[in-house]
C-alpha cells in the first residue's frame, strides 16, 4: 500500500528561482492525506537545513529532516565507513554536514568532490590527482555532468570527479541519483520498502532510472530538466504528468496506488475540499 513520496525538487517543485504552479498545494494536500514525504536532490552545495530553508521562503511546508541533499547523503556514505580522515572539495552550506569528519588534505584517506566552484582550479586539482596516485579513495557526491538549475548550464560534480578517475585510474564511488545509495537511504528514513513509495522526478536517467533500479515505481513530470526525446532513452516511467499540479488525482483515482487506506485518505480529502 502506497504510503510515501519521494519528490525531486529542482525541476519538480521548482526550477530557477520559480515555483511551479500547484506545487506547493500539492504537497501541502499530500502531507494531510497522511503521506511521509521526503524531498531528494543532488545539490551538494546546501545542506539539509539550507534547502529546507529555500523550500520554505518559497513557500512550501517542510522540515529539514525531510530533506535529503547529495551533501548529506554523502556523510551518510562516509559515517557507515569510518574513515580516518577526508579531504572535502566542496564549497558552500552542504560543508556543515561534514563537521564530524577529520578534513586533511595532505593525507586523506578520501577525497571527496561535491560543487567546489572556485576551488576547482589547476593547483587544487592536481593536489588531488597526487593524492588519488598516492592511494587516497575517490567519492563523488553525485555523477551528474552539467547542471541547468541556474537557467544556464554549468559544469557539475560528475564531469570534475571523471577527470580525476580518467587522469589517476581510480575508480570513484558516486553517492548521488541514480545511485542506489541515496534511494536506500530515502527508504530507510521514511521506515518504508520500495513498494510503499513512489519517486516523482523530471529527469529520466537520474530519477526514473534510480528509482526502477531498486523497483521502486516512477512518476515522470514534464518540467524542469525533461526533454521529449528523454522518452526515447529506453526508460519507461510508471507514469507521466505534465504538472505536478496533476500528481493528486493519479494518487488518489489510479488503482495501482489505490488501496484501501489511500482510498480512505481520498475520500476524505474530497469532503474536506466540499466543506
Amino acid at each position: 500500500m502506497l504510503h510515501g513520496i519521494i519528490f525531486d525538487v529542482d525541476g519538480v517543485l521548482d526550477f530557477q528561482g520559480r515555483v511551479y504552479p500547484g506545487a506547493i498545494d500539492t504537497v501541502e494536500t499530500l502531507r494531510r492525506l497522511g503521506f511521509i514525504l521526503r524531498f531528494l536532490t543532488n545539490s551538494t552545495l546546501h545542506s539539509r537545513q539550507s534547502r529546507a530553508a529555500r523550500l520554505l521562503a518559497a513557500g512550501f511546508h517542510v522540515f529539514a529532516e525531510e530533506v535529503i541533499t547529495a551533501s548529506y547523503a554523502t556523510a551518510r556514505y562516509l559515517q557507515q565507513r569510518n574513515p580516518r580522515s577526508c579531504w572535502i572539495m566542496l564549497e558552500g552550506d552542504g560543508l556543515d554536514e561534514f563537521s564530524a569528519f577529520r578534513q586533511d588534505t595532505e593525507n586523506p584517506e578520501y577525497v571527496v568532490v561535491g560543487d567546489n566552484r572556485s576551488k576547482f582550479d589547476f593547483d587544487h586539482l592536481n593536489h588531488a590527482l597526487r593524492l588519488l596516485l598516492k592511494g587516497a579513495r575517490l567519492v563523488g557526491m553525485n555523477p551528474d555532468l552539467v547542471d541547468n538549475s541556474t537557467g544556464a548550464p554549468e559544469l557539475n560534480v560528475g564531469s570534475w570527479v571523471r577527470l580525476l578517475e580518467a587522469a589517476s585510474g581510480v575508480q570513484a564511488v558516486y553517492v548521488g541519483k541514480p545511485q542506489p545509495f541515496v534511494f536506500e537511504l530515502a527508504l530507510t528514513d521514511m521506515g518504508s520498502n520500495k513498494d510503499q513509495v513512489v519517486m516523482v522526478g523530471d529527469r529520466v536517467q537520474g530519477d526514473v532510472r534510480g528509482a526502477q533500479a531498486l523497483g521502486i515505481r516512477s512518476v515522470l513530470v514534464k518540467t524542469g530538466e525533461f526533454r521529449v526525446g528523454d522518452l526515447d532513452a529506453g526508460i519507461e516511467p510508471d507514469f507521466v504528468l505534465d504538472s505536478i499540479a496533476d500528481l493528486v488525482g493519479l494518487l488518489t483515482t489510479n488503482t495501482e496506488f489505490a488501496g484501501s487506506r489511500l482510498l480512505h485518505c481520498s475520500e476524505t480529502w474530497e469532503m474536506g475540499r466540499e466543506r
